[in-house]
């Protein structure tokens, strides 16, 4: 898919999320750009990511530290800590839903008020909730995790034709015996693997930030890179991985 015409807006900077004193910025495709499903799976193997109806990708001047990364699905094996997860969510279940509702925000409310307390989203603002989470152009589905008829955590995930992007996970903050958020992501990779799909992309990785840590737990994780996608093995031995300062 020829991406010639691909017209992109860059943002005003900002301070960064994941790396303390440093400043961000992003590139924005041109919202007027029709994309798809198909088109987003193209864009998700160059670096970007979606927020709403928006792609972007960073762009900031003297870092490169937000690496998109990816389960190899079919290699992928739990380790303990991850069977022993799979273990104590054994009585739940998933279903596929179509639509957000207030269930979901109200949980959504929690899981902020709780994890993300004065982090820059409103929980109190329903139709930021659905534009931050939906998406018009694509293949997006809600899964629920449920207790019985509990709601206890929800993933937003795009169909893509290589696979699912996991955009956003939320959960039950007063379950963290559970670990949630790491169950949300098996469940992913199984699903994937039943339906011959080779990757879950989990977004960005950046090697220094505490917040990203949990996503070199699950292995074998490919992380994107100036030469293409690399073993996240590779990386650590020094192999093949650019210089995270841009020169």
């Amino acid at each position: 898919m020829k991406l010639q015409s691909l017209r992109l807006l860059v943002g005003s900077s900002h301070s960064c999320g994941y790396l303390p004193q440093r400043s961000a910025r992003s590139a924005f495709v041109d919202p007027a750009f029709p994309l798809s499903d198909a088109l987003y799976g193209v864009l998700l193997d160059q670096g970007f990511r979606r927020s709403g109806n928006y792609a972007y990708r960073p762009m900031c001047q003297l870092c490169r530290s937000c690496r998109s990364v990816r389960i190899a699905v079919q290699e992928f094996a739990p380790d303990r800590s991850q069977r022993r997860c799979l273990r104590a969510n054994a009585d739940l279940h998933l279903r596929v839903v179509s639509q957000l509702d207030k269930e979901h925000y109200e949980l959504y409310r929690r899981y902020l008020s709780a994890r993300h307390a004065g982090g820059g989203m409103d929980p109190d603002d329903a139709e930021a909730f659905r534009e931050f989470l939906g998406c018009t152009w694509g293949r997006t589905e809600f899964w629920e995790y449920r207790r019985g008829g509990q709601l206890l955590g929800l993933s937003v995930v795009d169909r893509i034709p290589q696979g699912f992007s996991a955009v956003y996970t939320f959960f039950d903050p007063d379950l963290p015996e559970r670990s949630l958020g790491t169950y949300a992501i098996l469940r992913q990779v199984e699903q994937a693997r039943l339906q011959g799909l080779p990757y879950v992309y989990l977004g960005y990785w950046v090697e220094n930030s505490e917040k990203m840590d949990y996503k070199k737990r699950f292995r074998p994780l490919e992380v994107l890179h100036p030469g293409g996608w690399a073993r996240l093995e590779r990386i650590a031995a020094g192999d093949g991985f650019a210089d995270n300062a841009a020169s």
